[in-house]
């Protein structure tokens, strides 16, 4: 049982680097409209500085990453510098992907608690600071790669608390929450879940919410929107969108839709394709 592929199969991945050096001094904005960011230090010191004033100081090897749009923007020592690979990432771009929504703004991993990371670190640099044909591509694809490791390690060592990453790590929960990433279009009952995890519907029912934060069908219903998102990018019809992610009919789904987005999905998908996965950066005083 693959815990994570559902994610890769029903929202598409994609990475686009876009600075590796040594940053002297300080960065521009960070800003985006429906990206993320990953960004891998190898050496030096960084003073990371959010829009709201917070300054947090990464001293050792490090990954930071921004699961959603956030505004931020870095600090260097001008002599000594940061040695950086930065890319810009959608997963889902400006969807309601249950795994992105429920990490922290800001996630830090230094690199030396998470050893299976090293190799493609080494990778990554190598490529990003060569001038070798093909290098755009190459390094676009390992910082995806890089992520899917990244989002593994999350799981299997529970860098993360509470939300969908800890309910995969749950040994009871996780039959019963790829059981819905898996087949959206079910009637699913308290009933049939609680068996998938070997559990009372109680006992089942507290888990759930204890380990997600959220109720079983609550997250059900996330997970049914964002599945919806992705085939209405795709082009698909909302009457035939409506039963493959488990209502019965248009009508239901634009109910739900528009109670958990806050528009309905004909609205929705036209100001999606009105503000595409966009970033900004600019920076003052690099050394690369």
């Amino acid at each position: 049982m693959d815990r994570l592929a559902p994610f890769f199969t029903r929202f598409s991945l994609s990475a686009r680097v876009f600075y590796s050096g040594r940053l002297c001094g300080v960065s521009g904005d960070h800003n985006a409209v429906n990206v993320g960011f990953l960004h891998v230090l190898r050496r030096g010191v960084l003073n990371v500085e959010l829009a709201n004033g917070r300054v947090t100081v990464i001293d050792e090897p490090s990954v930071l990453f921004y699961p959603r749009p956030c505004r931020h923007r870095f600090r260097a020592n001008r002599k000594t510098g940061a040695e950086l690979v930065c890319a810009a990432i959608e997963f889902g771009a400006g969807m309601r992907n249950p795994l992105l929504v429920t990490l922290p703004e800001f996630l830090v991993v230094p690199l030396a608690a998470v050893g299976e990371l090293a190799p493609t670190v080494e990778l990554l640099f190598s490529e990003a600071f060569s001038q070798q044909p093909g290098r755009q591509t190459a390094v676009d694809r390992l910082a995806e790669y890089f992520l899917v490791l990244l989002l593994r390690a999350a799981m299997n060592a529970r860098l993360v608390e509470g939300g969908v990453l800890s309910g995969l790590a749950d040994a009871r929960l996780a039959p019963a929450i790829t059981a819905m990433h898996e087949r959206p279009e079910r009637a699913w009952s308290l009933e049939a879940l609680a068996r998938r995890a070997g559990m009372s519907r109680a006992r089942f029912a507290a888990r759930f919410r204890e380990v997600m934060g959220v109720t079983p069908f609550d997250y059900l219903a996330d997970w049914r929107i964002g599945v919806a998102q992705t085939l209405l990018r795709k082009g698909e019809p909302l009457k035939t969108v409506a039963p493959a992610v488990g209502y019965t009919n248009a009508t239901a789904l634009t109910r739900v839709f528009s109670k958990r987005i806050g528009e309905s999905p004909t609205r929705w998908l036209a100001k999606s394709y009105e503000t595409p996965g966009l970033f900004t950066w600019r920076t003052r005083r690099v050394i690369s």
